[in-house]
């Protein structure tokens, strides 16, 4: 039986066809590529592009992780003007079955079938079987959600915990937070307007604004350049992490850390509410591209830090994803375990 499978993200999209076995417990993969979006109108046009382009056999059915929201297998993706549906993908594509998720919730799916080469260990914890799994992603924005076994399968329940507000935990946190209320002209500050690629910069421009430390001319003139002009090609996240990973700038670093304890702290919040004794996961890409960072101590220091729940939180596995593939992965899984063949 073949899958078609596909991470449709607003900047690329990864495609990929493999086989199901005969007892939809495992695949192998038969072709895979990845597409700038953009370049496309359409899903359709881009699935058939890597069909022909491989003289690939049609698949029987298909699963796509969407970077937006999914409702009732209809989508519209947040940062491309397509509007996706199962219905008309089904027909257009002649493919019987076309299931849509949305991409972190395919992250949270994809995680089940992670190797232990795929993780960076913080914590080991104590894994206890068939307890709630939690994943937690920072990367465009702040994505949240865990896992529950029933009847012997997980399955995934989304939130919209990115959302809730931003808790400062000491005197700088506070003053960032004034900032960010001013700036942005409301009371509500998500934790997503600090822990996510948006949150890095936000806590750069705060520290540079306030003069924590003199600013390098030349991250600066980046910064600054896409500030005027936000399509400009400069990504100012990336920008900030090279100056705190290459360069060993005073404005990145301190930027850096305060990300990484926010995280922390944004973590362990998490697994508070949901105690995740299945292992907490943090996905998204900007975990693993500063994987030394988060390992450094701060991240654990924060997660712990909850008063008298710090040795609740001690037994909880923690595990950093390194598979950039995950969503990819994750599409695959919810077709095999909800038999979307």
């Amino acid at each position: 039986m073949l899958l078609l499978c596909g991470d449709i993200g607003g900047t690329k999209t990864i495609l990929r066809l493999v086989e199901v076995s005969s007892d939809s417990q495992s695949f192998k993969t038969i072709q895979e590529k990845q597409f700038v979006s953009a370049e496309f109108a359409d899903l359709v046009p881009m699935v058939k592009s890597f069909m022909k382009e491989f003289d690939l056999a049609q698949p029987s059915s298909a699963c796509f992780a969407i970077a937006g929201p999914v409702i009732n297998n209809r989508s519209h993706l947040t940062n491309l003007k397509w509007q996706l549906t199962s219905d008309r993908l089904q027909q257009e594509l002649e493919i019987s079955k076309v299931s849509l998720l949305n991409d972190f919730a395919a992250n949270s799916y994809g995680v089940l079938g992670l190797k232990e080469s795929e993780l960076a260990v913080l914590q080991a914890g104590k894994v206890i079987p068939n307890q709630t799994i939690a994943v937690i992603g920072a990367g465009t924005g702040l994505g949240e959600s865990f896992l529950i076994s029933q009847n012997g399968q997980y399955s995934v329940f989304p939130s919209e915990g990115g959302h809730a507000d931003f808790a400062p935990r000491n005197d700088l946190e506070l003053e960032l937070w004034r900032y960010l209320y001013q700036k942005l002209g409301q009371k509500h500050i998500s934790v997503e307007r600090v822990v996510s690629g948006q949150g890095i910069i936000n806590i750069y421009q705060f520290l540079r604004d306030r003069e924590f430390a003199p600013e390098n001319k030349i991250i600066g003139q980046k910064i600054r350049t896409w500030e005027v002009k936000a399509d400009s090609g400069i990504d100012p996240g990336q920008v900030i992490a090279q100056g705190a990973q290459q360069e060993q700038d005073s404005l990145c670093l301190k930027a850096i850390a305060m990300f990484v304890e926010a995280y922390g702290a944004a973590a362990g919040n998490l697994a508070l509410k949901v105690l995740p004794f299945g292992g907490i996961y943090i996905a998204g890409g900007i975990a693993a591209k500063n994987l030394e960072a988060i390992k450094q101590g701060n991240f654990l220091k924060a997660f712990l830090d909850k008063g008298r729940m710090n040795h609740l939180l001690k037994d909880i596995p923690i595990y950093v994803v390194l598979n950039p593939q995950v969503g990819l992965l994750g599409s695959i899984f919810y077709a095999l375990q909800n038999r979307a063949l």
